[in-house]
């Protein structure tokens, strides 16, 4: 995980108290995919439950999902100065150094989020190309570990680990 954060470039598209949540690939088929792994819950009912936790906390929320690699690396790109963001980009974790290296340019705080647990699903799964460049890492905890993460990056960047 990264533990330095981009010097200020002094660029003014930055967008305080918003959190952004980028969900990845097959993500909008929640719901309908194996609950063992991903639960229940559908996209629409797990970005509400994260913006009703946001609103409580007194930020703002903007959710996307892709199936698209270059579209998701758009909106990292986009929001890299944003007050908080939240990623889980599904399969891409696993081999995507585009996202990584979008995602060392994010200035504000950022959580890597999963929910399945994927230290112990199949081999190929084990291993995040991301984490290395995110603040938070929260796998297996299903939907609750999106509001874990939330309240995470929501505090480091109120506590001023966003460099704006």
């Amino acid at each position: 995980m990264r533990s330095a954060r981009l010097p200020d470039t002094g660029n003014n598209n930055v967008l305080p108290k918003l959190l952004v949540v980028l969900h990845g690939p097959n993500l909008n088929l929640l719901g309908e995919r194996p609950v063992e792994h991903y639960g229940s819950l559908t996209l629409v009912e797990l970005n509400s439950m994260i913006t009703e936790e946001a609103q409580r906390l007194g930020w703002d929320t903007q959710c996307f999902q892709t199936n698209h690699e270059g579209v998701y690396i758009d909106w990292i790109h986009q929001f890299r100065h944003a007050g908080a963001m939240i990623v889980n980009p599904g399969a891409w974790t696993h081999y995507s150094y585009a996202i990584h290296d979008a995602l060392e340019l994010v200035t504000c705080p950022v959580a890597e989020v999963h929910l399945s647990d994927i230290g112990r699903r199949e081999e190929w799964r084990r291993h995040s190309v991301i984490s290395e460049v995110v603040d938070v890492v929260v796998s297996g905890k299903g939907p609750q570990g999106y509001l874990e993460a939330l309240r995470c990056v929501v505090a480091m960047a109120e506590e001023g680990a966003c460099k704006t």
